[in-house]
């Protein structure tokens, strides 16, 4: 309210100074010498033109009004009404991307506070790895009981590494904090399976069995020779993909686009040109 009063001041003087400018160009209008009357007349038209886009900038300014969206009333009101989002993860090398942090990424979308049906989270991995493909598999489970633990939590920041080192442990219930003791606990364990085995640089057998996926590793020569590797891990038009409390999940796409020596695959660029390809059928 302060800079309002402030601001009109302000325009109150620079309106008054115009006048005084228009006034003194109208009673000193030289009588005498062509070449001066019509110097004058430039000036003046000049200092119109000045004059009024200046008004034009004060009557936008003069009475601003300020509007803020309420993002916790969108969802509720037009929840049936929003666009579909897709969302793109890329990574390139599991040594300088760890697949523990691709999936902390990948949990923190899935738990956006957006309707679970219309939400695909993709992830493009240029490294061809069965290593974050697993990372990937295991995210697909612990999102059951940590997309439900954001919304009973309100949890932020909503990667659970990040999370779960700075969030204070709620002491004061019993029942909250057993199960939030049981959340952390879960991810930890799967954290530890993850890194275990990334740092063996292989996949157990008793993992492959674990899901059909790891039958497309077989025949892969190399990150830069193999074929397309598409995998939904959670398919969000399927009824049964849910989580504990019965909640629709988002979508989980892996996608490992192909790739071949003898031709140039543009880097991150012809990731993303993947990824929509993936994303549009």
């Amino acid at each position: 309210m302060k800079g309002r009063l402030l601001f009109r001041l302000y325009t109150a003087s620079v309106f008054l100074g115009i006048c005084f400018i228009c006034a003194f160009r109208v009673t000193h209008f030289p009588t005498e010498g062509k070449v001066e009357r019509w110097g004058w007349i430039g000036l003046i038209v000049a200092e119109l033109w000045f004059s009024f886009y200046g008004f034009l900038t004060i009557v936008v300014r003069w009475n601003p009004v300020s509007r803020r969206t309420f993002k916790d009333r969108l969802s509720h009101r037009y929840e049936k009404n929003l666009p579909g989002v897709d969302i793109f993860i890329c990574t390139a090398d599991p040594t300088a991307e760890p697949p523990s942090l691709v999936i902390n990424t990948a949990l923190s979308l899935m738990a956006y506070d957006y309707p679970p049906d219309k939400l695909n989270i993709y992830l493009s991995d240029d490294g061809g790895s069965e290593l974050t493909f697993y990372a990937m598999l295991e995210a697909s489970r612990f999102c059951k009981i940590w997309l439900p633990f954001c919304r009973k939590f309100k949890v932020e920041p909503r990667s659970p590494e990040v999370y779960f080192g700075s969030a204070v442990e709620p002491l004061d219930d019993p029942l909250n904090y057993k199960e939030w003791l049981s959340v952390k606990k879960s991810f930890e364990d799967m954290m530890m399976r993850i890194h275990t085995t990334t740092k063996l640089g292989e996949i157990s057998k008793d993992i492959r069995k674990q899901h059909k996926g790891f039958r497309e590793w077989v025949v892969v020569s190399s990150r830069r020779d193999h074929q397309t590797i598409l995998q939904i891990l959670i398919d969000g038009r399927d009824p049964g993909a849910v989580d504990v409390e019965g909640e629709h999940l988002p979508t989980l796409v892996y996608l490992a686009r192909e790739k071949r020596p003898h031709y140039h695959h543009n880097f991150k660029a012809g990731a993303m040109n993947a990824l929509v390809s993936q994303s549009s059928t």
